[in-house]
């Protein structure tokens, strides 16, 4: 079953059970994942769909981030938006994850030691590895602390 089909039942239980901030959540969502579709002109794939999902949590991560502390409602909006959110998402790698495949990563690459200089190089081989399954900016800073 897609994730539009998903997301598509889920918001119909949640109209049936009169559970509006899901339901809209779910409507917000369902009509990125068409969108995305309607641009692709075919149905989306399974990473495709996530990458939608991973993009709506991501900019409701980042207007919680910009929402000044009086704003009670807006927060608690956003909030209920990503505890609804993540339950679509795929299970991200934890930090002990992220430094093996770094790990991995240096011995495949053949670098010891690795330095600054290195970084990017180390980085276009490693993103592709935990793209969807990881935050880049978490993947960046324990990169980061392995260096030094």
């Amino acid at each position: 079953m897609s994730k539009i089909e998903e997301v598509r039942g889920d918001m119909v239980k949640a109209m049936k059970a009169g559970d509006k901030e899901t339901k809209e959540t779910l409507s917000m969502l369902l009509a990125a994942l068409k969108n995305k579709a309607i641009d692709k002109r075919d149905d989306l794939t399974e990473e495709e769909e996530t990458q939608v999902i991973l993009k709506e949590i991501k900019q409701t991560r980042e207007t919680l981030e910009m929402t000044p502390a009086d704003r009670r409602e807006i927060i608690e909006d956003c909030n209920r938006r990503l505890a609804v959110l993540e339950q679509y998402a795929p299970k991200m790698m934890d930090e002990a994850e992220i430094r093996d495949v770094i790990c991995a990563t240096l011995k495949e690459l053949g670098i010891d030691t690795p330095t600054a200089r290195d970084k990017g190089r180390i980085m276009k081989v490693l993103m592709p590895k935990v793209k969807g399954k990881a935050d880049g900016k978490l993947v960046n800073e324990i990169l980061t602390s392995v260096m030094q």
